[in-house]
């Protein structure tokens, strides 16, 4: 088992921590995430069956674990607010950006902030398929849909995100003329 523990950690792990941290957009919970990960695949690999790929396995474990991750913050926010929105806030993280994405372009940045805004089956879709390059199958498998699901929830995802965009440059393109205009006056 140790060898095939390590086998899976040296392979995955870089994967895994990506996924993670763009879904909780902080560096040291994706750590501490991640070795949670590693703890349940070590306790249950026992339990594998070889029904998925390794890989499907593994990433079905980390969105469980960082699904319990926001259900504790969801708690913990429960009893400091009354009142929360489960649906909007589900995976959603006010920390700030890792290092990674801030040195990316700024519309990278927006896509990313903008991701944040989406309900959770599109941001999880939208990670797995464009950020960790899973294929329809492999996400179908890890979030325990069908494929036509991934499918039809990626298509919602891209639209959802392109009309955010679309309405955030609406905004910047009419705060501009509201300067323009202030300034001639």
């Amino acid at each position: 088992m140790d060898s095939v523990f390590h086998r899976l950690y040296k392979e995955y792990q870089q994967d895994v921590f990506q996924f993670l941290i763009y879904l909780v957009k902080n560096r040291d919970t994706a750590e501490d995430l991640m070795q949670e990960v590693f703890i349940r695949v070590m306790k249950s690999y026992g339990n594998f069956e070889g029904k998925s790929s390794e890989k499907t396995w593994l990433f079905s474990i980390a969105k469980n674990v960082a699904i319990d991750h926001f259900r504790k913050q969801t708690t913990i926010k429960k009893r400091i607010l009354e009142t929360f929105d489960w649906n909007q806030r589900e995976l959603v993280s006010k920390d700030t950006l890792p290092q990674e994405i801030v040195e990316q372009s700024e519309e990278i940045q927006e896509l990313y902030s903008l991701l944040d805004r989406c309900k959770t089956d599109y941001k999880l879709v939208v990670v797995m398929r464009y950020i960790q390059e899973l294929s329809i199958v492999e996400t179908a498998e890890i979030l325990g849909w069908t494929q036509g699901k991934v499918k039809t929830t990626q298509h919602r995802a891209i639209k959802h995100l392109r009309e955010l965009m679309s309405h955030k440059r609406k905004e910047e393109e009419e705060d501009e003329r509201f300067k323009m205009e202030r300034s001639g006056d």
